[in-house]
């Protein structure tokens, strides 16, 4: 064995411990949020502080500064896609950039948002940010603290969008969210002046808990996500976390008297789930057999939920079995009910909120994260500059906090710059289809006959298994051959909602 091949398995060692540590901190992530008892949160912030501080003191350790160098040396860097040369190329990132956090920052930033985690499901229940806004105020100032570390060459915020869509700029992102924006402001005034509207009430109505719980885990698992490496529970708000190549778990929140909120979002952490399932499991505990950004994760997601889960052809397989399960939508016509779940309408929920809508929820978010990160607004002030701007957007009042502020778990989780990422997915899910569509065929012949696989296998080879070997930018270009832009989605939504008003 060469002394490189020593280096570069050393590195493989190091990094499965790390994965092993980061895989126990998502287990007490995920029973915070599904099973543990309320009481347990000031020690589960102990254990969390504790093992965050194990991983960073490990990923940090100058033995792998020295390792990288010598298989740098060796010429494993660069613009090189051999296995080998990605991952240290990616591991030299992950370590210069973790390296300028002092361990101390580290884990009382994890004790923190545990603590401010578990007061949000309190403030969020009683409706009272009060409860919340300490914890908050805490969150953004050790996010500032956090990007303060990083280092920028414009503005904080740009530190921690970084940590979920590596290379990207704000001031780039507010270019391409505000030109969606202008793009969508005129089809939803379109949309809404038409008179032929869908009867939404179909989704209001007697649909059992137990009954949603079943069919959305079929569904889940005809789409593709394997339920012998997956699992799906109950949370305040859903989510996906990975314990490891073989362990994934979704989760959901179900509504006894609405349809769409438990298995759309079932369908959306499904996606997440199978870009996890099937990352290339040889090069786990590596940048190869990670994902590469939330931006791409986001359009795993966003594609399975809305280009293939709101299409008429995936209905045309799905809603026999949906009308077996509920006896609800016995009677009720396909057509109609299609419609019904493309419904354009603002509302207050981001989770829940139709595909053209759903944008404007997240530029909000965005433009108010960095003005938090700025200082130039006040967690103080949130809930009332919240209710302002929304009003701007929607035209619509917000009649309290857990309707508003406080109804997503990403402040309080210290999830500063994961929002803009939604959009990002969201346009590269509607690019990634149409170039899907353009070299496997048909892909509503498909799912009429519930064949999900030919997709779900392009994605796989396509995306999922390329890990880290493309920055997001590059992946996108590299798949569909151009660089992230509005075309295939404006056409995609013009074309699936003009129809549903008969526009």
């Amino acid at each position: 064995m060469t002394d490189n091949n020593k280096a570069y398995d050393e590195l493989i060692s190091i990094n499965k411990e790390i994965s092993i540590i980061n895989s126990i901190l998502a287990l007490l992530g995920w029973d915070e949020q599904t099973y543990m008892p309320t009481e347990g949160a000031e020690y589960r912030g102990d254990q969390t502080a504790y093992f965050s501080g194990l991983a960073h003191s490990k990923s940090t350790d100058p033995r792998i500064g020295d390792l990288l160098a010598e298989l740098e040396t060796a010429g494993f860097e660069g613009d090189k896609l051999d296995p080998q040369s990605v991952n240290v190329r990616e591991w030299r990132k992950d370590y210069d950039l973790g390296v300028k956090l002092p361990q101390s920052l580290v884990e009382e930033m994890s004790k923190t948002i545990v603590l401010s985690q578990h007061a949000w499901m309190d403030a969020r229940s009683k409706k009272d940010f009060s409860i919340f806004q300490p914890h908050l105020e805490k969150v953004v100032e050790l996010q500032r603290q956090k990007a303060e570390c990083f280092g920028y060459t414009t503005e904080a915020y740009d530190a921690l969008l970084n940590l979920f869509e590596p290379g990207a700029i704000s001031s780039d992102l507010e270019i391409t969210l505000n030109s969606l924006r202008d793009e969508l402001v005129p089809m939803l005034q379109k949309i809404s002046d038409a008179t032929n509207k869908p009867d939404s009430t179909i989704l209001y109505q007697d649909f059992p808990i137990d009954k949603q719980e079943a069919f959305a885990k079929e569904v889940a698992a005809g789409i593709g996500y394997d339920f012998d490496r997956g699992s799906l529970n109950v949370t305040a708000h859903p989510f996906m976390t990975g314990l490891g190549p073989n362990d994934l778990r979704i989760t959901t929140r179900y509504y006894p008297k609405y349809l769409n909120g438990a298995l759309f979002g079932v369908i959306h952490e499904a996606g997440h789930a199978m870009y996890e399932q099937n990352l290339l499991a040889e090069y786990y505990a590596t940048p190869l057999g990670e994902s590469v950004s939330m931006g791409i994760h986001e359009s795993q997601s966003r594609m399975w939920e809305n280009n293939v889960a709101r299409g008429m052809a995936f209905w045309e397989h799905w809603y026999p079995t949906a009308q077996k399960y509920f006896t609800a939508l016995n009677g009720v016509k396909l057509d109609d009910f299609y419609r019904a779940i493309n419904e354009i309408k603002p509302s207050f929920i981001r989770v829940e909120a139709d595909e053209l809508t759903y944008n404007l929820h997240i530029l909000l978010r965005f433009e108010i994260e960095r003005e938090l990160i700025r200082g130039n607004l006040k967690v103080e002030d949130l809930p009332g500059y919240w209710n302002e701007n929304f009003n701007k957007y929607f035209d619509l009042d917000v009649p309290d906090d857990s309707q508003g502020c406080m109804q997503d778990v990403h402040w309080g989780a210290g999830l500063f710059g994961y929002f803009p990422t939604y959009s990002l997915g969201t346009l590269n899910a509607a690019q990634f289809y149409a170039q899907a569509e353009s070299e496997i065929g048909d892909l509503d012949a498909m799912f009429r006959v519930g064949e999900f696989s030919k997709l779900r296998n392009w994605l796989t080879e396509k995306i999922h298994t390329q890990g880290r070997r493309f920055m997001s930018q590059q992946l996108t270009k590299e798949v569909t051959g151009r660089d992230l832009d509005s075309v295939d989605l404006i056409n995609y939504l013009k074309g699936k909602l003009y129809p549903v008003y008969g526009i």
